[in-house]
C-alpha cells in the first residue's frame, strides 16, 4: 500500500491466537489478525469490550496470556522503539515548554526535528509557551506532535479526541488523516465513535465479548464525505455493536 506516492514504511503487525486475562476474568480470547504496513485500522467496542487491552497489547504495555504478536515477523516483547501512543488526555509535563514537550518523543535533544513535528501540526508559534495556555485541541495537537516527532512506523490511539468539541474533534481528524498519509505509518485508533472510524480507517474491527465480531474493509475514497456509502458502511458496523 502507498500513501502519498512514497515507500510505505510502517510496521507489519500479526496477532495470533491472542488471549488475554487478568486474574480469574479473560479479557481478550483467541484474537487473530494481520495489520498491512501502512493500514490504518480501527477498533471499537462498547466500553469494557477489551478494545484498550488489546491496544495496549500492541504498545507492549500489557503482556499476552496466550499466542504470539509479531512486528514485521518478530516476536513483540515490550515497548517497541519505532512505535509511538496518543491518549485521550495530552499527558503533557506542565513544568516544560511546548517544545520541551514534543522533544520527549525524539531520541536526543533534537530541537530541529521537535520543530518540525510542531510545524507540522500548525503550532510552532506555540514552541515557547506553557501547556496551561493552550486549549484542548491544542494540547492534543502538541501531543500529536509529540508522538510523530521520533518517526514512527506504528502510531497508536486510544480514544485521542474523545474529550474535544465537534469542531475540533473534526479538525483533529483531518489533521491525522493527512499525516497518516504524509508519513505513511500504520496507525491503530481506538474510539466510541463508529462515524469517526469510517472517516479515518482503512478497516474496521468491532470487538464484542472479548473476540472480533466484524472486520470489515472500508473502500471510500478519501478525503470522506458522510453520503449514502458512508452511512451504509457506518449502519454494517452499528448493527453488528447493537445486536445482543
Amino acid at each position: 500500500m502507498k500513501h502519498g506516492g512514497n515507500q510505505v514504511s510502517g510496521i507489519n503487525v500479526q496477532i495470533n491466537n491472542v488471549d488475554k486475562r487478568f486474574g480469574d476474568l479473560q479479557v481478550l480470547k483467541g484474537i487473530d489478525l494481520k495489520i498491512n504496513p501502512g493500514e490504518f485500522l480501527a477498533i471499537v467496542g462498547k466500553s469494557g469490550c477489551g478494545k484498550s487491552t488489546l491496544l495496549r497489547l500492541i504498545a507492549g504495555l500489557e503482556t499476552i496470556s496466550n499466542g504470539e504478536i509479531l512486528f514485521d515477523g518478530t516476536h513483540l516483547k515490550g515497548l517497541h522503539p519505532d512505535t509511538r501512543i496518543m491518549f485521550q488526555d495530552s499527558r503533557l509535563l506542565p513544568w516544560k515548554s511546548v517544545l520541551d514537550n514534543v522533544q520527549i518523543g525524539v531520541t536526543g535533544k533534537n530541537n530541529k526535528a521537535a520543530e518540525n513535528s510542531l510545524s507540522h501540526v500548525g503550532l510552532l508559534e506555540k514552541q515557547n509557551e506553557w501547556p496551561s495556555v493552550l486549549s484542548g485541541g491544542q494540547k492534543q495537537r502538541v501531543s500529536l506532535a509529540r508522538a510523530l516527532a521520533g518517526e514512527p512506523k506504528l502510531l497508536l490511539l486510544d480514544e485521542p479526541l474523545g474529550a474535544l468539541d465537534a469542531l475540533t474533534r473534526l479538525e483533529m481528524q483531518n489533521l491525522i488523516e493527512q499525516l497518516w498519509s504524509e508519513e505513511n505509518f500504520t496507525a491503530i485508533l481506538v474510539t466510541h465513535d463508529v462515524s469517526e472510524a469510517v472517516r479515518l480507517a482503512d478497516r474496521v474491527i468491532v470487538i464484542k465479548d472479548g473476540g472480533i465480531e466484524l472486520d470489515t474493509a472500508i473502500p471510500l475514497a478519501r478525503p470522506r464525505n458522510v453520503d449514502q456509502e458512508f452511512i451504509h458502511y457506518q449502519n454494517i458496523i452499528l448493527n453488528k455493536l447493537m445486536q445482543e
